[in-house]
């Protein structure tokens, strides 16, 4: 098959859960034997050259069209005040885009067009809009990484600055609107857990909606022998540009490690991610380590024991998870952090709430009172039988076969 993958930005280096998300699924496709094309926009924050995904062989494809997709303070302004679009999917519709879209599929034999996450979405009515006697458009098929309304609703509902609230409602509004009329727009659509393929029904998308969990390249994920564990840490890794990552930082910082710290003083946390914040760059005496951008992923989680994930709004699914139980490290995750990934409760992951569970929790660690050698082998096990990328890719292509019309 020929499958054209629309994407909001063009996934490398591969430092964010999306951009290994869009990466891998291309990759595990082009290795079981299919050609894919990438039409990526290439934006000023993650703007790369025409080679950067020439690893992936022969059988791939990147073509980029380069859009300002930069917050600007007066282009939002203009947005509240003038548009009913939600500003965050605003900044990625382009006529320029939408053209490129067109003359691929005009010049191109495509099988299947896969538009991943809402961000795009809108490409699908603009298909719809082109129909002509020299243009086919083959099925469309979304790729649903989150339901993005949702998220900004709970990020609203927490926000105690009443501009902030304002800001955070109006624009969760907004993406109610935009994702049910663009989303059941699709042919099929791929959800990344089973309940935000509950949600996404719920918005009217019609079947086929498919549950197809992310994968993950186990190769990338192997430990390095020269790489030594530090003892008595904690880490937490994630993009911090993105809010309900940086809500759940500030709230564990606030609710949970001023207690756990003045009880067990020795322990350190490891904080990493793109996109950190000035703030938190500030030199601290709490034993608390913000490294910033890390180069590997994986380097930075070997070195460190047991992974945090206090994450307290969001959809979709954190691969960072699925990452850190490949390496084998234990998780202490809220429920909601770990939704949508097949885990349970004390065999291959620890789930708790509130700031009182969190704690208990990390005394019980630091004491020596958590299984954790046995819930990191169950996590890798995990990981090892139902995230392989090869079992994911195959998900991807039965979907694409049911829709393929039926041959005479």
């Amino acid at each position: 098959m020929h499958i054209l993958q629309l994407i909001p930005r063009v996934p490398f280096p591969l430092t964010t859960g999306g951009a290994i998300a869009m990466h891998d699924v291309a990759a595990g496709l082009v290795q079981a034997g299919h050609r894919v094309t990438m039409l990526a926009i290439n934006t000023p924050k993650h703007h790369q050259s025409a080679t950067a995904l020439d690893h992936l062989g022969p059988n791939f494809r990147l073509v980029t069209v380069d859009i300002d997709t930069d917050i600007s303070p007066l282009r939002a302004l203009k947005n509240l005040l003038f548009s009913r679009q939600p500003y965050i999917a605003e900044r990625f519709i382009s006529p320029s885009v939408g053209e490129k879209l067109v003359e691929l599929l005009r010049t191109e034999k495509v099988d299947l067009v896969q538009m991943e996450g809402t961000f795009v979405a809108w490409y699908a009515e603009y298909l719809g809009r082109q129909q002509s006697p020299e243009l086919t458009v083959p099925p469309l098929v979304l790729r649903a990484h989150n339901l993005e309304h949702t998220i900004w609703k709970m990020l609203a509902g927490r926000e105690a600055n009443p501009v902030k609230r304002f800001l955070l409602r109006t624009m969760a509004r907004r993406l109610e609107v935009f994702e049910r009329r663009h989303l059941p727009q699709f042919d099929a659509v791929a959800a990344i857990t089973p309940d935000d393929a509950q949600r996404l029904r719920g918005i009217g998308c019609p079947e086929p909606v498919e549950f197809i969990p992310a994968g993950v390249e186990l190769a990338r994920f192997q430990p390095d022998p020269s790489v030594t564990l530090k003892p008595r840490t904690l880490f937490m890794i994630g993009s911090l540009n993105w809010l309900p990552n940086l809500e759940g930082l500030e709230w564990l910082l606030r609710e949970v490690w001023p207690a756990f710290h003045a009880e067990m003083p020795d322990v350190e946390l490891h904080i990493a991610g793109s996109g950190t914040p000035d703030s938190l760059l500030m030199p601290r005496t709490d034993n608390v380590v913000v490294h910033g951008f890390v180069k590997s992923a994986p380097t930075f989680m070997q070195q460190y024991e047991l992974m945090v994930v206090p994450l307290l709004s969001g959809g979709g699914m954190r691969i960072k998870i699925i990452e850190g139980m490949t390496m084998g490290k234990p998780v202490l995750s809220t429920r909601l952090g770990a939704e949508g990934i097949a885990v349970r409760d004390g065999h291959d992951i620890v789930l708790r709430d509130s700031a009182e569970e969190w704690l208990t929790a990390l005394r019980a660690w630091a004491c020596g009172e958590l299984p954790t050698a046995q819930i990191a082998a169950e996590a890798a096990r995990t990981a090892a039988d139902l995230y392989d990328n090869r079992r994911v890719t195959q998900r991807f292509f039965d979907l694409y076969q049911r829709l393929q019309p039926a041959k005479s």
